[in-house]
């Protein structure tokens, strides 16, 4: 019985780098809408069903790739937001005094 048991693990974890080798890379170029159209339609097809487990994990893969896509999109746009709010709105000291 724990041979068959070892052999299902096996055959499970090849299925799973099967999967995992399916993934496309996300392109690091990409800008944050297209990153979230596309992360929009992974969530419509996993939430659709429908996928074999290793689509499934394809899928859920690649959406969290895009979405660190998008959190650094969105990271640098609230950096570049919160450095401009940190600069002098233009007075300088001796025109305040």
């Amino acid at each position: 019985m724990a041979k068959a048991k070892t052999d299902d693990v096996a055959d499970a974890e090849q299925g799973a780098a099967a999967g995992a080798a399916q993934v496309a890379p996300v392109d690091s170029t990409l800008g944050y809408e297209q990153a979230r159209d596309e992360l929009i339609e992974v969530v419509r097809s996993l939430e659709a069903g429908g996928t074999t487990l290793e689509e499934s994990l394809a899928l859920w893969e690649r959406g969290e790739a895009l979405a660190k896509v998008c959190r650094r999109w969105l990271d640098g746009a609230r950096a570049r937001l919160d450095a401009a709010l940190a600069e002098p709105s233009g007075e300088s000291g001796a025109e305040r005094a």
